[in-house]
């Protein structure tokens, strides 16, 4: 098992995919060029000491999801939640014109996108900020002498332990198992992280407020069995 309190705090993004990919058709330029910095948080000024500001839609509270991908719980979420504000990071291109369409498109006026690594972002977030946060099927890094890669350990739970509030949610998705395991211990090693599981069925199924992705629906007719953590900030 990697050690992750000897990773680095802030490694270098990286991950299998491209951060840009295919060519932009006219209206993908312009969501990067017009929608793009109107939904961005501007980590070049101080955060406000409350983030629910930041939106253009009253919230109530805010959640932060971490590598949305290809937007489908980011904007399901939106919709089923319009009292809660919403920021999506994801580096790769590709994800944040298909967030960026969703909101132009079905105007979810409580969604921001941070097109970036999320660190810096947890770093500028006020402490206490967030109400719920989510990390769905991260990159793997399945080779050895890539796990000090991998997203999730001590360095990005004391990140989110500083920035969620007291009582707030951290939902965690993996189809790997090896990286399940790795999750879990350091979420159980964790002083300010608490598993609310008490049976089985709570890390083998999805609650029925957490949408199925299409990485998810792939993993699963490829035959790899997917976790699900949940755990609280205490």
């Amino acid at each position: 098992m990697i050690d992750d309190e000897t990773a680095p705090h802030d490694l270098e993004l990286r991950s299998f995919g491209r951060r840009r990919g295919r060519k932009l058709s006219a209206r993908q330029a312009r969501l990067l060029t017009e929608l793009a910095p109107r939904v961005r948080p501007d980590l070049a000024r101080p955060a406000p000491a409350d983030v629910a500001t930041l939106f253009g839609a009253p919230v109530k509270q805010v959640w932060l999801e971490i590598g949305f991908g290809g937007a489908e719980h980011l904007a399901w979420q939106a919709r089923h939640h319009p009292h809660v504000g919403i920021i999506g990071c994801e580096p790769f291109e590709e994800g944040v014109v298909k967030a960026l369409t969703l909101i132009e498109d079905e105007k979810l006026a409580n969604i921001l996108v941070h097109p970036d690594d999320v660190r810096p972002l947890l770093r500028w977030l006020p402490a206490g900020s967030l109400d719920r946060a989510f990390v769905l099927f991260p990159d793997p890094w399945p080779k050895a002498r890539h796990r000090k890669r991998r997203l999730v350990g001590t360095p990005l739970l004391d990140q989110l332990a500083r920035a969620m509030k007291p009582g707030g949610e951290l939902r965690l998705g993996t189809d790997i198992g090896d990286y399940a395991r790795t999750m879990l211990a350091a979420l159980m090693r964790h002083p300010q992280f608490r598993w609310t599981a008490t049976r089985a069925a709570d890390w083998r199924y999805r609650p029925e407020d957490w949408p199925q992705t299409r990485y998810e629906a792939k993993a699963l007719r490829e035959g790899r069995r997917c976790t699900y953590l949940r755990f609280v900030r205490v």
